[in-house]
Parts: structure tokens; C-alpha cells; sequence
């Protein structure tokens, strides 16, 4: 039986696309029929997260793990398949991943829109009412096109 003893990242970087959960010596270990193997940076050295879908996208990584001169390759596949090693992942890279609530749909966008245009009507239709012709010469370019027609 395999579990995950340790998962602890020695950095995180992120961008817009990617989480990177970069791993080094002894921040990783698995217990192997009760024997502890150290993560060794041989061949995979990070764990590649998209931001979007929370999806490992490094499938084809193989991790080294060293117990004294015995060395064990374990694939991504593999570890994935262990559920202690999915939660420690998730938990580790779930503030850096995109959050549905940030990204606006086109309904949200649209309602936006709408308030803005009529914000800017208000606005226009004050600087008439005062007769500010300089504040409404700045304002009326800003109507859309069918407006302004």
C-alpha cells in the first residue's frame, strides 16, 4: 500500500495560466509497505496546475523517491490515483486558482453596460439643465455611436 506522508511545496509560482508546485528533498515523501521514501529531484521536479480547471497538466511527470540506494519512480498517473495526495495538492494550490465569482458571464457584463450608459445620460443631461456646454462637449463623444446620430 502507497500513501502520501508529506506533500509540502518548497515554492509556488503562479501566473495566469499555471499553478507550479516546485518540490525539492525532503518536502515530499511517500510511505511504500511502510517504508518512507524521500522525494529526490531526478527526473519531475514540479507539479503543473491550470488555474482555470484545477486540472495536473504535467499527466506524464515520473517523481524519483530514494529510501538508502533503493530508488523508486513513481508516474503522475500514479499518484493521482492516491486520494491523500489529490487532497494535499488542492489544499496547497487552491488560493492560487481562479475563482468563478471573479470572472463577470456576458449577463453581469451587459448589466454593467447598461449602468454605465445610463450614468453617463444622468450626467449629461445635468450638465444641460446647468447649461455646462463645456462638460457636455467632453461627455457627449463618450455616447455610443447610435447615440450620437
Amino acid at each position: 500500500m502507497i500513501t502520501v506522508k508529506m506533500l509540502k511545496p518548497y515554492y509556488i509560482k503562479a501566473n495566469a495560466q499555471h499553478v507550479r508546485v516546485v518540490l525539492a528533498y525532503q518536502y515530499f515523501s511517500v510511505v511504500i509497505n511502510q517504508d518512507v521514501y524521500q522525494f529526490i529531484p531526478v527526473e519531475a521536479k514540479e507539479i503543473r496546475l491550470n488555474r482555470t480547471n484545477k486540472k495536473i497538466e504535467n499527466i506524464n511527470a515520473r517523481f524519483a523517491f530514494q529510501k538508502g540506494k533503493k530508488i523508486v519512480y513513481m508516474s503522475m498517473t500514479e499518484l493521482i490515483s492516491l486520494p491523500d495526495f489529490i487532497d494535499q495538492l488542492h489544499s496547497i494550490a487552491e488560493p492560487y486558482f481562479k475563482d468563478d465569482a471573479d470572472s463577470l458571464n456576458e449577463e453581469q457584463e451587459a448589466l454593467i453596460n447598461e449602468l454605465e450608459m445610463l450614468n453617463l445620460k444622468r450626467l449629461i443631461d445635468k450638465a444641460l439643465d446647468h447649461r455646462d456646454y463645456k462638460t457636455l462637449h467632453e461627455l457627449y463623444p463618450l455616447l455610443p455611436k447610435h447615440y450620437n446620430s
